[in-house]
Parts: structure tokens; sequence; C-alpha cells
């Protein structure tokens, strides 16, 4: 009996042993697993702080690079122009590194609203009906607008235009200037998403005459051998920088442009982009 009785209490004691044991396992396991979760948690949350910061840092432009002399794509595929360089310049006063994004024209302003893009420099005037849906900085350039036509084709006067097809660009302050005059004169209006197909058009006898920022128009011009009038109509507003409504940017962009102005790189600027073609 006494050995039963051995026996029974040194099995028991061995249950306990191995139950303390692996209470003791487990225990020693779960802080390591929290542990863990802790490192890794406490890693994103710092590689997330630094994407933020470098974000925060990034100025985001978009343009149409089709508008030379202010915006176009080089032979290497190369934002150059006017606007491109303005940009640069506004991004060195802000202190901010420029990203430069390819779009469409009657696109910037959705865009702008989507808040896909910090502020848009692509020869935009700041028109009203624009304002109803952007902010504009103080204005950087004005030139006013031209027709153009084919030499065999001359024409100088907006009478000139009846029964003619006239070409504007889709979303642009001449496509809105065509439009308020249309039927006063009688033309047919075509508009398409960019202005060098616009000149193909001319060319190609597609259409008769193209309604052009003046800039852009004497640039067209000279390349292609073709003529063309200034617009008499009420001067259109002054190019300026869009950015999204109520956007926090506006004060210190124009802080930046009026001290390109002061420190006559704007000019330099304009004569170096924009003077052969006064």
């Amino acid at each position: 009996m006494k050995k039963i009785t051995m026996l029974f209490l040194m099995l028991v004691a061995t249950l306990m042993i191995g139950l303390t044991a692996c209470g003791a396992g487990e225990g020693d396991a779960l802080p390591d697993v929290d542990d863990t979760s802790s490192a890794d948690d406490q890693a994103e949350e710092t590689e997330g702080t630094d994407d933020e910061d470098a974000n925060d840092n990034v100025l985001v432009m978009a343009t149409s690079p089709d508008y030379p002399p202010f915006e176009s794509l080089d032979v290497n595929g190369e934002f150059v122009g006017f606007d491109i360089e303005l940009a640069k310049l506004i991004a060195e006063e802000l202190g901010m590194e420029l990203e430069i994004r390819d779009m469409k024209f009657d696109g910037l302003i959705g865009a702008l609203q989507a808040g896909r893009v910090d502020m848009v420099l692509s020869g935009m005037s700041a028109t009203e009906n624009r304002r109803e849906n952007v902010d504009f900085s103080i204005e950087y350039h004005s030139s006013g607008e031209m027709f153009v036509t084919r030499k065999d084709e001359p024409m100088t006067a907006l009478e000139d235009l009846e029964g003619k097809t006239v070409g504007v660009q889709l979303g642009t302050i001449q496509e809105e200037g065509a439009r308020a005059i249309q039927e006063d004169y009688g033309f047919e209006l075509k508009a398409l998403d960019d202005a060098q197909m616009l000149v193909q058009e001319l060319i190609t006898n597609r259409v008769d005459v193209i309604y052009l920022d003046k800039q852009v128009a004497k640039g067209f011009i000279e390349a292609q051998d073709l003529a063309g009038f200034d617009d008499p109509t009420d001067a259109s507003p002054g190019m300026a920088v869009a950015f999204p409504k109520g956007s926090a940017l506006v004060e210190d962009v124009n802080a930046a442009i009026q001290s390109i102005i002061d420190s006559g790189q704007l000019q330099a600027l304009e004569e170096e982009f924009l003077a052969e073609e006064e």
C-alpha cells in the first residue's frame, strides 16, 4: 500500500513539474512576439513619416508642352521653355524640388481640382471663368492673340473669317474668345487638344485659320512660313500660375514671382525666349 501511495505521489509531482515548465515556455514566447510586432510598427511609422516629409518638399507642376516658346519638349523629351524656367526659379525661391507632369491643356484645371498637382504653368490666362474653379497668382506675362493663316490665302481682318473654319486649342482663352465672336463673323469652329496639331491642320488645308497666343503664333509663322494678323478685340488677361481653390501656396508663389521680377530674372527669361517673337 505504501508503495502504491509513493508511486502516486511521484506521478503527481512529475505532472506538476511538466505543467509548470509548459506554462513558463508559453509565457516566455509571448513577449518575444509582442516585441517583434512593436518594432515592425515603429519601423513602418518612421518610414511613413519620412515619405510624407519628402513629399512635402516636392512641388508638382502640370503643363501642356505643345506651346513653344512657353512650354514644349526638346529632341530628348525634356521640358523646355519660358514657363519651365520660371517654374524652376519659383521652386528654387521656395526651397522645393520641382516635378513636372505632361498633360493635355483641357485637363489641367481638372487635375488641380482633383488635387493631383500643386500648380499649373502652361501659358494659362487668368480669366474670370477660370477663377470660379481655381486660384491664380499675380500675372507674369501678357502678349495678346493672333489669327494665323497660310500665305496663299492671307487675311487681314475679322471680316475675312466669314465662311472659314477657325482652329483653336481646347480649353484655351482662344477657344472662349472665338466662340464669343463666332456668330458675329460667321465662321465654323474646330477645336483640338494640341496646338502643334492645329498648325498641321492649317498647313494641310483642313482649317483656314488658327487662333493662338501672339508669342506662340509668331513662332509658328516664322518656323512654317505662314501669315497672320493681330486680334483687334479687347486684350485678354495676362498669364498666371493656377492653383487648387484655397491653396496655401498662392501667397508664397506670389512672393517668389515678385522676387524674380525685382531681381531682373523674369526680364532675362523674356529676352531669352520671347524677344525674337516681339
